[in-house]
């Protein structure tokens, strides 16, 4: 089993109930990578926006000149993040068919990851791995 990363447009199989079994986690690391930058890309937008609104508030030319830096930097962090998502697939902007195939498959894979039973009643792997004790 190969542990490279795949993106989630590579995520085809359907979920195995056994989550507790590493094979089973196939593909969940790009999974988590592209939902962690996506988090990243909101959280840089809602930055932007915050900062936009605090130059408008803001009287005193020192403070509006730390504030217009901080907004400039802001933005430039989230060119890099959405760069960065679109060359690893993970954001389409401007092909709006391919970001619906892709939010299509995250809706699925939410689905699909919601219908997990995530606290089953035996978890225990008790016989599964040699155990000379027992």
């Amino acid at each position: 089993m190969s542990y490279d990363r795949k993106s989630i447009n590579e995520i085809k199989r359907p979920m195995n109930s056994d989550y507790l079994e590493l094979e089973n986690a196939d593909g969940m690391p790009g999974l988590v990578d592209s939902t962690v930058a996506l988090d990243f890309l909101i959280a840089a937008k809602t930055g932007i926006r915050n900062l936009a609104f605090a130059l408008t508030e803001i009287e005193d030319s020192e403070a509006r000149a730390i504030i217009t830096s901080l907004l400039n930097e802001q933005i430039d962090l989230h060119t890099e993040i959405s760069d960065m998502m679109m060359q690893k697939g993970w954001f389409h902007p401007y092909n709006v068919k391919e970001q619906f195939k892709l939010d299509q498959i995250s809706a699925k894979t939410s689905l699909r990851i919601a219908g997990l039973e995530l606290f089953p009643g035996d978890t225990s792997r008790l016989g599964t791995f040699a155990t000379p004790n027992y």
